[in-house]
């Protein structure tokens, strides 16, 4: 593969020949305050891929400055997750709060230089002074106190006298500045809440702003790699750096993050699907995050593959969850055995196959790599097949089971339909066939040839299964930009298929295995099917590939 360029990579090399960075560290910086998604994917593989390609480190680290949003369940979800991915930071995993009373001190450094004040305004008060994009902001009329008033104060906020909300640490910088983060931005709030580590040690906690650049500066990291939103953040990123005796000098660079289509990144909105169960869990198969395109059958190969093909932009865009599904798609067709299962049976008998009789046939586990060898298929005189392979009435260019037509079971024998069988209601509940014993393995010898190939299983030998069919979860392409975003909730994004029918093979799959069922798309085996009494697998991406559709048309318009 060749050399991956763009504009963070040549960032890196040029520091690295102009001699103003040495080793190259980067981090990955997630707040524990739910679970990873496809966008932090993109993060994960830049940041530790930047830093493995020049020979440098990557930090793992919690910036755990909120403790009333965050939970142990997120960290050890955020770790098993990059883990999974492929990416692994060794010694190198750090927590915000392993800093809480260095940037305390750093804190009282601009306080006692008169570059920080304690205001007593509330939070809608300072909004309100903040000004607009056209109109400067107001000074607080706490902006004047002296640095021993801060300074004691601060303490005080520090030791509990205060309750939440009724003081805040702003930094003192330009309320007329048309950055209107530079507006003396708040750096400490009081939260009077337990955190996840510290306990009830600290009810002052810092802002991610004045928290992030100083976490970066104490680890040494070289390159702060954000996501573009922070780019009007990185006047005061630089500005606390600039104005506190830092050990190190960071440089920030923004690039874009990931949208992509039906689907929202917004960690708030995806809470909310959780805790309003619109959902089964943050692992749910329909969800973006990591956890659920795991459990969906997903491989870090192809996330890793989609992460390097999208590239890294200056400039935001949305990216067609087709492309996703085609790196998903490439991936599977080369290591994914095939298997044959029945979703929606309906019973063949074979009259002139002979009763109790039994073969094995030998069927390919995956055409794409010869190693992965051949497999025996149970054959017998009663099988099930899907109830879309056989039309009573066929349709113009259907090619499958119809009265009186011949087609080909997959690695088995031709049949021919011969007579059906109704129930009360009408409908077709058994189709009767024959079969020709001389086209074992689904050839025949004299060359005759049939358009149509179906897939089987041995009704005796078969086993029943549950197969749980997903869709996109949202029914529009942009469902963040939808004045009630879960109004355009797809109702049919899970259909869920019991008593199918998996070739005997499948029994025996363990939860993660992957497999194609023939002619229906890949599956995954499903953690539920590990306490029930049969398998459960979650469809994780059909056969056909849209993208690959729409980008020969855009290479071959012809």
């Amino acid at each position: 593969m060749s050399e991956q360029r763009d504009f963070i990579r040549d960032t890196v090399r040029q520091d690295l020949d102009a001699g103003t960075v040495g080793a190259v560290v980067t981090r990955f910086p997630p707040e524990p305050n739910g679970y990873l998604h496809i966008g932090h994917a993109k993060s994960i593989c830049l940041n530790f891929g930047v830093a493995e390609e020049f020979g440098g480190r990557c930090h793992l680290r919690f910036d755990d400055t909120n403790p009333e949003k965050e939970d142990e369940e997120y960290i050890d979800a955020i770790r098993r997750d990059i883990r999974w991915l492929g990416f692994d930071w060794g010694e190198h995993e750090y927590f915000a709060s392993d800093y809480f009373e260095r940037m305390y001190g750093y804190a009282l450094d601009l306080i006692r230089s008169g570059k920080a004040y304690v205001d007593d305004l509330s939070s809608d008060e300072i909004k309100a002074y903040r000004g607009t994009l056209t109109e400067p902001g107001t000074p607080s009329p706490y902006r004047g106190r002296s640095p021993e008033e801060n300074l004691d104060l601060f303490r005080r906020m520090r030791d509990g006298e205060f309750p939440d909300g009724s003081r805040v640490l702003r930094a003192k910088i330009d309320m007329a500045s048309p950055n209107l983060n530079m507006r003396d931005p708040t750096l400490y709030r009081i939260k009077h809440s337990s955190h996840h580590r510290t306990g009830d040690a600290w009810c002052l906690y810092p802002m991610y702003d004045f928290a992030h650049c100083l976490e970066d500066a104490v680890e040494s990291v070289t390159h702060s790699i954000c996501t573009l939103e922070f780019e009007d953040h990185r006047p005061l990123y630089d500005w606390v750096l600039d104005n506190l005796p830092v050990p190190a000098r960071p440089r920030q660079i923004e690039f874009a993050r990931l949208n992509l289509t039906y689907t929202v990144m917004s960690k708030r909105r995806l809470l909310h699907l959780v805790r309003e169960g619109a959902v089964s869990g943050w692992d749910d198969p329909r969800m973006p995050t990591i956890a659920g395109l795991k459990r969906r059958g997903y491989t870090p190969e192809a996330i890793r593959e989609f992460c390097r093909r999208i590239g890294v932009a200056k400039r935001d865009s949305t990216v067609a969850v087709e492309l996703l599904e085609h790196c998903l798609r490439e991936d599977l067709n080369l290591r994914a055995p095939r298997a044959m299962a029945v979703l929606d049976p309906l019973k063949v008998v074979i009259d002139n196959y002979p009763e109790g009789k039994e073969e094995m046939l030998e069927a390919v586990n995956n055409p794409e790599d010869p190693g992965a060898g051949t497999r025996k298929v149970p054959f017998s005189r009663e099988l099930y097949i899907e109830r879309a392979d056989f039309m009573e009435v066929p349709a113009r260019k259907f090619h499958r089971l119809a009265p009186g037509r011949e087609v080909r079971l997959r690695y088995g024998y031709f049949i021919t339909c011969v007579e059906t069988v109704k129930n009360d209601a009408g409908d077709v509940a058994e189709v009767r066939c024959v079969y020709d014993p001389h086209t074992r393995g689904g050839y025949s010898p004299d060359g005759r040839k049939v358009k149509g190939t179906i897939h089987w299983v041995s009704a005796p030998h078969s086993r029943e299964g549950t197969v749980r069919l997903y869709d996109r979860l949202f029914s529009v392409e942009n469902p963040a930009a939808e004045e009630d975003w879960t109004s355009v909730l797809n109702p049919d994004s899970l259909r869920t298929l019991a008593r199918c029918r998996l070739e005997p093979s499948l029994g025996g799959a363990r939860t993660g295995d992957i497999f194609q069922f023939e002619r229906l798309g890949y599956f995954c085996a499903d953690p539920d099917g590990e306490n029930a009494s049969e398998p459960v697998f979650n469809r994780t991406v059909g056969l056909r590939d849209t993208w690959a559709k729409i980008a020969a048309r855009e290479t071959d318009p012809a």
